[in-house]
């Protein structure tokens, strides 16, 4: 059996004191002590019951103490327990808090570029904008310098297709099935290009067409050979009217872009026309310039 430590000087005490008891009975018995000695064993089991006795004591007070540390420690460990769930919860809430964050970094990010895309968009709409405003005005300087012709009936002034398109009808240009300009015609046609030279930065097409009437001549085998013919010779008139070459050039289209009806006289007569047109830039369009780019990368 297990004797624990605060036990042992007990139980020697104890065995100690009993033989001094036996000791004393069987001196006693045997009547072979003097009185003087007995006394001396007597205080000396006295002694020994003192001693257990304050042993027994103090191992009480050990025993209280001992209870109490194992309640304390109890005590403890149960905080403990308490702190680490606390602790488990805290490290929980930190991991959301970290996501949250970052959810909300990332918005910001993102917000932040939207409105970066939103300012880049506004400044190109503003542009955009701009551009359309200054050829707004321009297409009102040309209709002002082309006023007093556009009034006399000599000339028409519309927008074709995006394109600011000065029209001349042919019937006061041209004789019939003929490409030589009368001396009015040429006289309208130095005019118009006197006006246009005005205009900055800009490059101009003359384009011929026709009516649907089939011509079968030498001169002019089918329409084709009509409508280029007149508009090349427009163009020259230009040129000698002062219009720079590099700014006009001529093209034919015939009989297959009628502005009305080929069934009357009148249809006819319109679809018989010179038409100016004022080229536009292209690099004002968007992303002309990325477009450029590309195919210059691509032929290179």
């Amino acid at each position: 059996m297990h004797t624990s430590p605060v036990s042992r000087p007990t139980a020697r005490l104890g065995r100690g004191c009993t033989l001094l008891a036996l000791g004393l009975a069987t001196l006693a018995v045997s009547g072979c002590v003097t009185a003087k000695k007995y006394e001396a064993l007597e205080a000396d089991l006295a002694q020994v019951r003192g001693q257990l006795t304050g042993t027994q004591v103090e191992l009480s007070d050990v025993e209280v103490a001992l209870e109490s540390s194992e309640v304390e420690v109890a005590r403890l460990g149960a905080e403990i327990s308490v702190l680490e769930a606390e602790l488990a919860l805290a490290e929980v809430r930190a991991e959301d808090a970290e996501t949250e964050l970052a959810s909300v970094l990332k918005d910001k990010s993102n917000l932040r570029a939207s409105v970066e895309e939103m300012r880049t968009a506004l400044a190109e709409l503003q542009r955009l904008q701009a551009q359309a405003q200054a050829r707004a005005a321009e297409y009102r300087n040309v209709l002002a310098k082309f006023k007093s012709l556009i009034d006399n009936g000599k000339l028409k002034a519309k927008i074709v297709d995006g394109r600011m398109v000065l029209e001349l009808q042919t019937d006061i240009l041209f004789g019939s099935g003929s490409a030589d300009l009368s001396d009015s015609g040429a006289e309208t046609i130095r005019e118009v290009a006197g006006l246009l030279a005005q205009i900055p930065d800009r490059r101009f097409q003359v384009e011929g067409h026709t009516d649907n009437v089939p011509i079968k001549t030498k001169a002019y085998p089918s329409n084709w050979e009509l409508a280029s013919a007149r508009s090349i010779n427009v163009v020259k008139e230009m040129i000698d009217g002062g219009m720079p070459s590099s700014r006009v050039s001529a093209a034919a289209f015939a009989d297959t872009r009628p502005s009305a009806s080929n069934k009357s006289d009148a249809g006819r007569s319109q679809n018989r026309r010179i038409e100016i047109v004022i080229v536009p830039d292209l690099s004002d369009l968007p992303g002309a310039d990325q477009i450029e780019t590309m195919f210059n990368d691509e032929e290179s």
